[in-house]
């Protein structure tokens, strides 16, 4: 007999919406109706207008700022493991609080642990989410993590653009290790920005280790927040002799003056994926990739108990394993 699978049923908080009814279409179904209402002090609800009962539930909501996003996760969750869903995965494209993973000085929260602790809480399954600050975050939980990478998009999309001399630049010394992965598979020069910060978004110095001198620069990052690191490296590395820099960031938070610094660059683009909804129209330099395909099969292979690894490969991988097959 041919393996039954349990239904599958997709929901969506408020924020992210958009990307939900993406996933939800590149998956084959509709988003199922969740509602999130608001009493007039602002305190939260959650309720179902579907059955939930015996399906896999995948709740889609990226967590960035204000609070009241998570808040709307973890009611979300609790509402459906009290209607009785089979499974409930927490889709969090973009995980919030990620930069607060470590105590770097005394006295201080670490807000990443915290939230796993209130999702693993909450009633959630499993978790799927995009390209943690800090990958060692999926040991918070203690559910299954499935940790995609932006760079099965991104890096196809690089090779569409035909750049010569080209040179992958980590933001940060903490950026090194998916800078270099880049720089491999787009067989390119890595560089780094050594920079310090004097306060939290706000660079006191910066220097560029490696050469830059007459190269197409492409800048990698997991979120790029005020803009201000990616505008001092790009007139940083067009003053020491750079062609262009061109920056590919996975989630545009974009706080402060964010699309202000952008436009105002250097930069001859930013791309980003959306992760968290962006407004367009205030940059033209901004370029916005879709996750949803991704997270879709995802979804699926989930529910099929197939293999996330699979998800990770790049086109030519994939020929070579059929080749091989």
């Amino acid at each position: 007999m041919p393996a039954r699978f349990n239904p599958v049923q997709i929901f969506s908080g408020t924020q992210s919406h958009a990307l939900a009814e993406k996933i939800a279409e590149n998956f084959g179904t509709k988003l199922g109706e969740l509602s999130i209402s608001r009493f007039s002090d602002g305190e939260i609800a959650a309720s179902y207008g579907d059955s939930v009962r015996g399906s896999d539930v995948f709740i889609i909501q990226s967590t960035f700022a204000p609070t009241d996003n998570l808040m709307e996760m973890l009611l979300a969750v609790d509402a459906a493991k009290r209607a009785s869903a089979h499974y409930i995965t927490a889709v969090v494209p973009y995980f919030g609080f990620a930069r607060q993973d470590r105590k770097d000085k005394p006295r201080v929260s670490i807000a990443s642990k915290l939230v796993a602790n209130l999702l693993t809480t909450s009633g959630i399954s499993r978790i799927m989410t995009m390209d943690l600050h800090a990958p060692q975050i999926q040991g918070f939980f203690e559910v299954p993590v499935d940790h995609l990478e932006a760079s099965v998009i991104f890096i196809p999309h690089i090779r569409s653009l035909h750049i010569e001399d080209l040179v992958i630049a980590a933001p940060d010394m903490g950026g090194t290790q998916r800078a270099r992965y880049y720089a491999q598979k787009l067989l390119a020069e890595l560089v780094i920005c050594d920079k310090h910060r004097k306060y939290a978004n706000q660079i006191e110095a910066m220097r560029i280790i490696g050469d830059v001198k007459g190269k197409n620069v492409i800048i990698v990052d997991d979120i790029v927040d005020t803009g201000g690191t990616l505008s001092k490296a790009a007139d940083l590395m067009l003053n020491e002799g750079a062609k262009t820099v061109r920056a590919f960031c996975t989630h545009p938070v974009l706080s402060g003056k964010g699309y202000e610094n952008i436009e105002n660059s250097r930069l001859t683009e930013l791309v980003v994926c959306d992760t968290i909804p962006v407004q367009t129209g205030r940059s033209s330099k901004i370029r916005v990739l879709s996750t949803a395909p991704l997270f879709a099969n995802a979804i699926h292979n989930v529910n099929e108990h197939g293999s996330i690894s699979s998800l990770f490969r790049l086109p030519e991988e994939i020929q070579a394993s059929l080749e091989m097959k």
